[in-house]
């Protein structure tokens, strides 16, 4: 499955072997794991395992997230997109799609993370006809919040997960 999605700044596509390298910086990166329970990946076989997984969840679910590569660079700086969640329950939803991202440090407060969410929510809407889109994020994580309003969710309430132990801040948009 292919995805190509521009924006002004951003080229959103598949995710794909070839971007372990950038993967792996990603998600080894302690401070990009601050508010993902601190738990940052330690060997690249693990970022192997969670690009695999994501590539699984096209064939899977007709959907997953993609990587973010900056335009004007043509560099990797992390994933943006869709995911249809099926391995948690979610305050009474087992079934559900959400928006997110994760950038490298060095691409944090450009913007990305809104202008990557806002084509996402642009996708969900217009093209898979979803009703409603969802969004998590760490009580904490200002910046991260104020990212998820802008793309036009609204905040509904805060919220402990149990099978990550993690206070979160739950969000949603509806298709109008």
């Amino acid at each position: 499955m292919t995805f190509h999605i521009e924006t002004e700044r951003l080229l959103l596509r598949e995710l794909r072997m070839s971007d372990l390298p950038g993967m792996f910086v990603l998600d080894s990166d302690p401070d990009v794991h601050k508010y993902l329970g601190n738990k940052p990946v330690k060997t690249i076989e693990e970022s192997r395992k969670i690009l695999e997984s994501v590539i699984d969840q096209y064939q899977e679910r007709g959907i997953g997230r993609w990587a973010v590569i900056e335009k004007s660079s043509g560099d990797f700086i992390g994933w943006s997109g869709l995911r249809l969640n099926t391995e948690y329950n979610m305050n009474g939803y087992t079934k559900y799609y959400d928006v997110g991202y994760r950038l490298k440090k060095q691409y944090w407060g450009k913007g990305y993370a809104t202008e990557s969410g806002i084509a996402a929510l642009n996708y969900a809407f217009n093209t898979l006809k979803l009703p409603v889109l969802y969004a998590t994020t760490e009580i904490g994580n200002q910046a991260s919040h104020n990212a998820l309003l802008k793309i036009g969710l609204h905040y509904v309430k805060d919220f402990y997960f149990k099978e990550q132990d993690l206070n979160l801040r739950w969000y949603k948009i509806e298709n109008k």
